[in-house]
């Protein structure tokens, strides 16, 4: 049996004002063809399915059509629910979902029975056994009326996800004591690299779960909530699948891909590279090699390659800061687009109220003192200086003449 293992697709996703709509239609065209050359019985979708808990009407839309269109290659869909994801929304069509061969998850259950879900092959026997775990919230892991105090609330959690997926196994094992059984779930685990995108989790990420902890009855373990595409030390095969698309610039430099299961030749997955529709640049340096980089840049991808620009100075200086915008303006390439600039420097100007002793107060100096002050901390040319100190001049009158 061939199964895909894919997570966070985060529809809906905003990236500098940049909806990732395109990208993800470009992603399902592209994944339902190699469903269908690799002729795959069953997709796995770790989590984060959306990127909101109350996604858009757009969003919405983009799911069900891509749903649709996975059904139409025959192969069963088991979608579990992320942080990101608000289980009540996941769940409420899952009754019609069924009927398309696609089980959601979209919230822990009850009963653990209800998150294990037979794969058939193509006989129509039971081949592997899943056990769709979706994200643990802290419901699900303790009482609420338990009192637990901070000092031991992190053990608490890590515990309770550890005991939800051992129960897992067990009743797996009970159940269908000759089938493997391949888990799901998203949370943060122990050891892992993660990216500027995701949302921390369950006390800010410091209940990482030890990938010791989930045993040794799986056959494998499909991660969602890590972007960057990586192998978590356990002892059976446990891996992140990543995100299938960038989502933070920090993501740049991933290559994004989908984990292909054959449970013929065991439970190593082959890593299957997934095209780039658009590539996200960073460019940094002095105004002169930003410009230079800016103009050599050539097109990557269907979509327009996204840009960010950060200007790096030893000191400040307000004609660079202004060289930089008008750059930014003006700035009109085919394919490309600065989605945000910035500019840091080395000997950052200081706040003017920083600049004098701690017994001198602004409102006590005059204007000129600050101001020359202010002055000082540019690498200005003296006669730079002297028209800017001649133009304040010029300001000051008039202010006080009015």
């Amino acid at each position: 049996m061939k199964i895909l293992h894919t997570a966070d697709w985060h529809i809906g996703k905003k990236l500098h004002k940049h909806y990732l709509y395109e990208d993800f239609d470009l992603f399902i065209n592209w994944l339902i063809k190699l469903i269908t050359e690799q002729e795959i019985e069953a997709v796995l979708i770790s989590g984060d399915v959306f990127d909101l808990a109350n996604p858009s009407a757009e969003a919405r839309k983009q799911y069900y059509r891509a749903l649709l269109q996975l059904r139409k290659t025959n192969c069963q869909l088991i979608i579990t629910g992320g942080n990101h994801d608000s289980p009540s929304m996941l769940d409420a069509p899952k009754e019609i979902l069924n009927e398309l061969n696609v089980t959601v998850i979209g919230g822990m259950p009850s009963k653990i029975e209800e998150c294990l879900i037979p794969l058939q092959n193509k006989k129509g026997e039971n081949e592997l056994i899943v056990a769709a775990l979706p994200f643990l919230r802290d419901s699900d892991l303790r009482s609420i009326d338990e009192e637990v105090v901070y000092e031991n609330r992190i053990e608490a959690i890590r515990n309770g996800i550890e005991a939800t997926f051992t129960k897992a196994a067990k009743t797996s094992k009970d159940l269908y004591p000759e089938l493997p059984v391949l888990a799901m779930g998203h949370l943060y685990a122990a050891g892992i690299e993660s990216s500027d995108s995701e949302r921390d989790i369950q006390i800010g990420n410091q209940a990482a779960f030890q990938a010791s902890q989930f045993g040794t009855e799986f056959s494998y373990v499909a991660l969602g909530h890590i972007h960057k595409p990586q192998r978590v030390n356990a002892q059976i095969p446990t891996f992140y699948s990543g995100s299938p698309l960038p989502l933070s610039f920090s993501e740049r430099k991933d290559e994004k891909r989908l984990l292909l299961i054959d449970t013929e030749n065991g439970f190593e997955p082959e890593s299957i590279a997934i095209p780039s529709f658009r590539k996200l640049i960073r460019i940094s340096g002095s105004i002169t090699e930003i410009q230079q980089k800016l103009f050599s840049l050539e097109s990557q991808g269907s979509l327009t390659n996204l840009i960010e620009v950060e200007l790096k100075e030893e000191n400040y200086d307000a004609n660079l800061i202004a060289q930089l915008d008008d750059l930014v303006t003006n700035f009109e390439q085919a394919n490309f687009e600065i989605v945000k600039h910035r500019a840091t420097f080395k000997n950052q100007l200081r706040e003017s109220g920083k600049l004098f002793e701690s017994h001198q107060h602004l409102e006590d100096l005059k204007p000129q003192e600050v101001f020359q002050k202010l002055l000082a901390q540019h690498s200005y040319a003296e006669e730079v200086k002297e028209k800017v100190n001649i133009a304040f001049q010029e300001l000051l009158e008039e202010v006080n003449h009015n």
